[in-house]
């Protein structure tokens, strides 16, 4: 009888080995799926992450490519445009279209024109002065093209020009633009800073407004607006933070150069955070 019962705890030792075996086989099982189930998560993540990373601008300094009449004249008309050109195309248009906007600033013009068209605009505003006095001289034109700054998708472009119309020079006058070349737009400051945080951008920028109107003399100072509209101003962005950028005359007649720049603190203040985070 010892015996038997010595058989049936055996047997039943047996059984519970068996049974622990096949539940951490069961164990093992679930958790090779579960880590299977989870690879693929994290790599497609990963393949994800790097696919919004954007290559850095293989940039190319060259001449922009355009077309100037056909002159016999001893007093011919002068454009030199040194442009960059990258492996992005639609940043290459970009950078054309924002080109043919800085030309027509120069000669008061605010149309939707290609590069080539705008250059003609100012080709025939050279030709009517000239036509006006026959020792009027054609007018001048000289542009720089450079990436000021690039943060991620984030891209800042300068372009300087200098300009002889009329008799009257300038040099060095300067614009920016910015881009996002993952949505593939051109941005204002508006469309980067917080719907709820405009009041508080627009009480910074009237102070320092007014800090250079008083700097003004009286007639410059009486023609000025009370307050600076900035919704569509040029703005930049560098280490630091955002900054606001007016040239000569362009707020009033004969009033000087204005840059406004906002601390490091007031950038990510104003600031929308996923653009604060990837510009600086």
């Amino acid at each position: 009888m010892f015996k038997a019962q010595v058989q049936n705890t055996a047997q039943h030792n047996t059984k519970m080995k068996i049974l622990l075996l096949c539940f951490s086989a069961l164990v093992l099982s679930a958790c090779d799926s579960k880590k299977e189930k989870t690879e693929p998560d994290t790599t497609q993540a990963k393949l994800q992450e790097k696919a919004e990373v954007l290559p850095y601008l293989n940039m190319q300094e060259a001449k922009a490519v355009y077309a100037l009449p056909f002159c016999e004249k001893k007093n011919c008309i002068e454009v030199n445009i040194q442009t960059i050109k990258t492996q992005d195309s639609w940043l290459n248009q970009w950078i054309a279209n924002n080109q043919s906007t800085v030309i027509q600033n120069q000669i008061g013009s605010k149309q939707s024109m290609t590069l080539q068209q705008a250059i003609n605009a100012y080709v025939k505003k050279s030709d009517v002065w000239q036509q006006e006095f026959n020792k009027n001289k054609a007018y001048e034109l000289h542009m720089t093209t450079r990436i000021a700054s690039q943060r991620n998708q984030f891209v800042l472009l300068q372009l300087s020009v200098d300009t002889k119309q009329e008799d009257i020079s300038v040099k060095e006058r300067q614009y920016f633009f910015v881009a996002d070349r993952k949505l593939k737009k051109n941005l204002s400051v508006l469309d980067v800073i917080q719907a709820n945080k405009q009041n508080k951008m627009n009480e910074l920028v009237q102070e320092k407004y007014q800090e250079w109107l008083n700097q003004q003399d009286k007639v410059v100072k009486k023609a000025a607006p009370k307050k600076l509209y900035w919704g569509q101003a040029d703005w930049f962005f560098d280490g630091e933070g955002i900054g606001l950028h007016y040239r000569a005359s362009e707020i009033v007649a004969d009033g000087k150069q204005l840059d406004i720049y906002f601390s490091k603190e007031h950038t990510q203040n104003i600031l929308k955070p996923e653009v604060f985070h990837k510009m600086f």
